[in-house]
């Protein structure tokens, strides 16, 4: 911009003394404008622009018509760019499924790049079947068990979380199905109710929910004669009877003393769908391969029940 001190209103166009460039002929309020040419550099950018966007005209679709835009001489759309990629992706998808098809399920970890394929394909799978239960997050609720975490009923092998979802728990009409039935000790009068919550108190007390009494002290002979059983002499659980670890602070149906008490007095028992019937086997192992992965998985040993054995399950 120059000062138009230099020259008189609507002179025209004229060179500033200033800078050696010539005006426009513009003046505002004793404001000129210079005419400076733009950079070499960029001018020839513009040009370039302008050689490549005609060449895209030609070679790619660009022009639009009434009924249909122009084809461009190398045929190229991005809808047939699309059902290349799927078709390839469909491809890769049946070469991985046709090898999990075939797989042993204790065999995935050995095969890392598979692994990461089951786990990806059955995080797709938890979204449509299970999060209803489990969570998003597989976090569970009351009710609901957290499959984050590495408390297992029935076992975390990969096989064992198969088996489970094949055949559920407590599925009615499915022989193979997880089954465990704890006794109603109060509805069916084998404790009394005093029994009861002093029984309730050494639950709670070995989480260390409350502190040890003589009321524990007596739940724990009614402990002895009546859970250890199942629960085992240390109330951490068996798997062979799905019966949970009492020891940690991890529950199903909250760690209050109104919620203990209600279980061992009319024990509820929890059904999951046996999804053997729902959905196919290599998307059930999909689905362990996930459920493993989430963060409590267990290492396949020989002593995990083999695929059809009636016992071991998540939760």
């Amino acid at each position: 911009m120059a000062n138009a001190s230099n020259s008189s209103a609507g002179a025209g166009r004229r060179v500033d003394a200033a800078t050696n460039t010539e005006t426009v002929g513009h003046e505002w309020d004793g404001i000129e404008e210079l005419d400076t040419p733009m950079p070499r550099w960029w001018l020839w950018t513009f040009y370039a622009t302008i050689l490549f966007s005609i060449g895209y005209v030609i070679a790619y679709p660009a022009i639009p018509g009434l009924h249909q835009g122009s084809q461009g001489l190398l045929g190229w759309s991005s809808r047939s760019q699309l059902d290349k990629e799927l078709k390839s992706a469909a491809g890769d998808r049946a070469r991985t499924v046709a090898v999990l098809r075939t797989m042993p399920i204790e065999d995935l970890p050995k095969h890392p790049q598979l692994m990461h394929a089951a786990v990806a394909g059955g995080a797709a799978a938890f979204k449509v079947n299970c999060v209803q239960c489990h969570g998003a997050g597989a976090a569970g609720s009351n009710g609901f068990p957290n499959l984050n975490d590495d408390d297992w009923l029935w076992g975390g092998d990969l096989a064992t979380i198969q088996q489970t979802l094949l055949h559920g728990i407590r599925q009615p009409g499915d022989v193979e199905t997880r089954m465990s039935q704890m006794p109603a000790f109060g509805k069916d009068g084998i404790l009394t109710p005093a029994q009861i919550q002093d029984v309730t108190s050494y639950v709670l007390s070995l989480s260390g929910k409350e502190r040890a009494s003589a009321a524990s002290g007596r739940g724990a002979a009614v402990f002895q004669a009546n859970c250890a059983v199942c629960h085992g002499a240390d109330a951490k659980g068996s798997r062979q009877f799905g019966a949970p670890n009492l020891s940690d602070a991890i529950w199903l149906y909250a760690g209050t003393r109104e919620a203990v008490s209600a279980q061992v007095t009319n024990p509820r028992h929890g059904v999951m769908p046996a999804w053997g019937g729902r959905l196919d086997p290599v998307t059930i192992k999909m689905l362990a391969a996930y459920v493993h992965s989430l963060g409590g998985g267990e290492a396949f040993t020989q002593a995990s029940p083999p695929i059809g054995a009636p016992s071991p399950s998540p939760r």
